[in-house]
């Protein structure tokens, strides 16, 4: 998709490739592999040509030729040369600069997301040490709806802590700290380094004493056993809440609280929660300038509205009579049965 979308814009002068043109190299730059059928490999070509034909509708209207494409650049931050590439560069009518960089995504993404992305920072310093001119707007494109969400530059206080997160991150590996972050696109290239993967190479390795988790136990037999455990717990629990349910019934049927077994003794009660309704707590807090100490009802903060020194008793007795019933649920307690006095 990059590269289809690179070739759109890759013109000496306007206009840009037919859609004919962008279909056909989409063709010829289709990988046929990571499919697990046919089918799965048509339903995704067919995806793409109906990406790529959405986006051909939308920028053929207002094409114009980016100031570059795919364009490497050289960081350098205080002796730390970071490289990359920027997918495209655009300029504004007002003289600055654009920056856009396509992605496929699956979700659309979020302010927060666009406000923290690093690889956005590092793009803009580039671009401003290459062309001598200020970003102005920063793009992440998602390719499968055709959206561009964009957001305004990274101000000096933003661009000094991306600044000194490389320096941090190049002291780190200086001094040969990798610590470990598993995400989506886990394992990488070097998995026999990693602690999340590392394992699966050790014990392909003759045992050594770094796999004795438990005295007398190996690793790989550990994991086992901690599995069948597991289990063992699933089914125990399963088998616990069917006996359980039929406790209720019978106690709930036969209005008993307590029944007695050989040995053991099962008190049954019906516990009650309690709780607040947003409607009575806002009529009652409003009129009194409280309710924005709640606001959102959340019942944490009701609670601390409670224990907050500063609010009149008798409001806080208001409150406490709005406590209502909000749900009930069955609870068993079991203890050993007393032995029979002499």
């Amino acid at each position: 998709m990059h590269r289809c979308v690179e070739r759109f814009f890759r013109v000496n002068t306007p206009p840009p490739p037919s859609l004919e043109e962008m279909l056909r190299y989409y063709e010829r730059a289709w990988i046929a592999t990571a499919y697990e059928s046919p089918e799965e490999e048509a339903r995704f070509k067919d995806y793409g040509r109906e990406i790529l034909t959405r986006f051909w509708e939308i920028h053929t209207a207002d094409f114009r030729l980016p100031v570059a494409l795919e364009r490497s650049f050289y960081l350098d931050i205080d002796g730390t040369k970071l490289r990359g590439f920027i997918d495209r560069v655009d300029k504004l009518d007002s003289g600055g600069l654009a920056i856009i960089d396509y992605k496929t995504n699956k979700e659309l993404f979020t302010a927060d997301y666009l406000e923290d992305d690093l690889q956005l920072t590092i793009y803009q310093m580039a671009a401003e040490q290459t062309w001598k001119l200020p970003v102005e707007q920063l793009t992440l494109y998602h390719l499968r709806s055709n959206t561009a969400c964009s957001c305004p530059p990274r101000d000096v206080a933003r661009i000094e802590r991306a600044r000194q997160l490389v320096r941090d991150v190049a002291g780190d590996i200086a001094a040969g700290k990798f610590p470990a972050t598993e995400n989506a696109y886990c394992p990488c290239d070097f998995p026999e380094h990693c602690p999340y993967y590392r394992h699966q190479y050790l014990i392909e390795a003759p045992p050594t004493a770094r796999q004795e988790l438990l005295p007398g136990i190996a690793a790989g037999e550990a994991i086992e056993r901690y599995a069948g455990l597991q289990a063992q717990i699933k089914d125990l629990q399963m088998q616990l809440d069917e006996v359980k349910e039929k406790i209720i019934a019978y106690c709930q049927a036969e209005d008993l609280n307590r029944l007695y077994g050989s040995e053991h003794e099962v008190t049954y009660k019906l516990v009650e929660r309690t709780g607040f309704t947003e409607e009575d707590v806002r009529a009652l807090l409003e009129p009194l300038g409280l309710w924005e100490k709640v606001l959102g009802f959340d019942q944490q903060r009701l609670k601390q509205l409670l224990a907050d020194a500063a609010v009149a008793e008798d409001i806080k007795k208001k409150l406490e009579s709005l406590r209502r019933v909000t749900s009930t649920f069955p609870q068993l307690w079991v203890k050993p049965r007393a032995g029979e006095e002499e």
